[in-house]
């Protein structure tokens, strides 16, 4: 018996990779049910023959921008994942308004909709973009954290618990540059790189889904948990994409050829996961930090007393040293990815 067992969960944003991963994870622990909620009827009807588990599953068309919608979907849930987002930067970029009501006006939605139902557990799926942000969709990240922060200490009598997760990128998920490398080198085209300096953390979908779950079950309330995860450059990445998939495909890497076509609207070169002044109120659980914000530590320091505090540092990937390229290959080849 573990804390999934005979829950009831609700899945926003559902049938993306990460949502198919948390959900293979959390069959095993048998709940009660899992809500799976989207907009896109394709997904979920892939998604159904793939699971094919009617007596768990129960598949919801809707929009997280719709109050009325996502409150009929939250009735009688224990647990709710947020992972509904818009996500591409550029597209960000270029429909602010878009991503504003997805990313805080829907987050705005799943809070109270939880404080109405009375939800035990609410997590909120973040990145490391809402560090200091320079772009349109981290900015929309920093502020669904400050509304999931702030939400859990003006709840009213809701036993609710609302947390957040920070993500840095997802190796193989939807928008990943793995799978357009992979593909620019099978259609025998220029591999296109942003910039041969930009760093990236990046996160395994295993170990994606370990931190929502471990985070959803363990929080206090108002945290926001980052895992430590390596540092990768860009370059190598796709030098180690173009060599493992010529190998595979008996082509010639040196025939390859990978072009710099400078930053994207809204990209950065490096990532933050935590700020200086985040890490002196932060506490070292290991294998992830747990970041407390400043408005509320005196409610939390009693939680986390026997924890260690973290090193009052910026955690960002640009002052830390990357992993080198054969760990890059390892690590690709042991999620299949290659």
């Amino acid at each position: 018996m573990g804390y999934y067992t005979g829950k009831k969960i609700l899945i926003i944003g559902g049938t993306g990779t990460i949502g198919k991963g948390l959900i293979k994870e959390l069959v095993k622990h048998n709940p009660e049910v899992i809500r799976i909620f989207s907009r896109d009827e394709y997904k979920q009807f892939i998604m159904e023959q793939s699971f094919n588990n009617d007596k768990v599953f129960r598949y919801l068309i809707g929009d997280v921008r719709d109050y009325a919608r996502v409150e009929r979907a939250m009735s009688n849930i224990d647990v709710v994942f947020n992972l509904a987002a818009m996500k591409h930067v550029p597209a960000c970029e270029y429909n602010p308004t878009e991503a504003i009501r997805t990313n805080i006006e829907g987050m705005e939605n799943v809070i109270q909709a939880s404080i109405c139902n009375n939800v035990d557990s609410v997590l909120f799926t973040s990145s490391d973009k809402a560090i200091n942000p320079t772009n349109t969709y981290g900015a929309t990240k920093l502020l669904a954290e400050k509304l999931v922060q702030a939400a859990n200490f003006s709840k009213g009598n809701a036993k609710t618990r609302f947390v957040a997760v920070r993500f840095g990128n997802v190796m193989g998920s939807r928008g990943s540059v793995i799978p357009l490398f992979r593909n620019q080198v099978k259609e025998g085209r220029t591999i296109t790189v942003t910039d041969p300096t930009m760093t990236r953390f990046m996160m395994t979908l295993s170990q994606a889904v370990k931190l929502i779950m471990t985070s959803a079950e363990k929080a206090y309330g108002g945290e926001a948990f980052v895992l430590k995860m390596p540092i990768i450059k860009l370059q190598d990445l796709a030098e180690v994409i173009v060599e493992e998939t010529c190998k595979k495909l008996n082509k010639s890497f040196q025939d390859i050829d990978i072009q710099n076509i400078g930053l994207r609207a809204g990209e950065r070169r490096f990532e933050e996961l935590m700020t200086k002044e985040e890490s002196e109120s932060a506490y070292d659980l290991g294998d992830m930090y747990a970041v407390i914000p400043s408005t509320y530590i005196k409610e939390m320091k009693k939680y986390y007393f026997d924890e260690r505090k973290a090193y009052i540092s910026s955690y960002n990937s640009s002052s830390m040293p990357a992993i080198d390229k054969e760990q890059v290959r390892s690590m690709l080849l042991e999620e299949g990815l290659v």
